[in-house]
C-alpha cells in the first residue's frame, strides 16, 4: 500500500518533469537556429537604395489596430548605414524614423533613431536578423518605453518578411508584421 507522503512525492517529481517539458516547449528560438538558411542576409545590400513596405500592427488578441506603408531610402558609407523611413497610416497620419547603424563585422549591427531609447542591437545568420530595442510609443498623449524583439526573413533577394513583438514588463502587448520589397 502506498502512504500518503510516497504519493505527494511521486506527484511532485511528475509536476517536476512536467513543469521542465513545458519550459523547453516554451523556448524562444535563437539566432543561431537559421544559420544554415538560404539566401544568405546582408543587410548592407539588402538596405541599400529603395525599399518598401506594408505592415499592420495588432494588439494583444491579434485585432489589427493600425496599417501603415513605409517608403524607405536607404544608403551605406562603408560599414556606416542610414534607413530613412517615411511611414503613411491608414488614417493619414505620418511619421519619419532615421536610422542609423553600423556593422561591427562577424554579421553583428548596432543602430539609434530618434525614437529609440538608447542602441539596437542586432545579429545575422543565415536569412536571418534578429534585432533588440526599446522604442518610446507615444499613446494617449504620453510616452512609454517598450522592448521590441524584431525577426526579418530574407525569402529572395527582393522580399523580406518582418515580425515584432512588442512587450512592457514582461507582459506581450501586440506585434508588428511587415513585407519589405527591394525597387528594380
Amino acid at each position: 500500500m502506498v502512504n500518503r507522503r510516497e504519493l505527494l512525492s511521486a506527484g511532485t517529481a511528475g509536476a517536476g518533469a512536467l513543469a521542465a517539458v513545458g519550459l523547453v516547449g516554451c523556448a524562444s528560438p535563437s539566432i543561431e537556429d537559421f544559420s544554415q538558411e538560404k539566401p544568405v542576409l546582408d543587410l548592407r545590400t539588402y538596405f541599400n537604395g529603395k525599399v518598401d513596405a506594408w505592415g499592420i500592427f495588432t494588439d494583444r488578441n491579434g485585432k489589427v489596430v493600425k496599417r501603415f506603408t513605409v517608403e524607405m531610402n536607404c544608403t551605406w558609407q562603408g560599414d556606416q548605414g542610414v534607413l530613412d523611413e517615411d511611414f503613411v497610416y491608414a488614417d493619414g497620419s505620418q511619421e519619419k524614423r532615421i536610422w542609423r547603424l553600423k556593422h561591427l563585422g562577424n554579421g553583428r549591427y548596432e543602430g539609434t533613431a530618434g525614437d529609440v531609447v538608447g542602441t539596437a542591437m542586432g545579429q545575422t545568420r543565415g536569412n536571418t536578423f534578429r534585432w533588440s530595442y526599446t522604442l518610446a510609443l507615444p499613446v494617449d498623449g504620453r510616452v512609454i518605453n517598450v522592448n521590441m524583439d524584431d525577426w526579418m526573413y530574407l525569402m529572395n533577394d527582393r522580399v523580406m518578411l518582418n515580425k515584432a513583438s512588442m512587450s512592457k514588463w514582461g507582459v506581450h502587448l501586440g506585434e508588428v508584421t511587415l513585407s519589405f520589397t527591394r525597387r528594380s
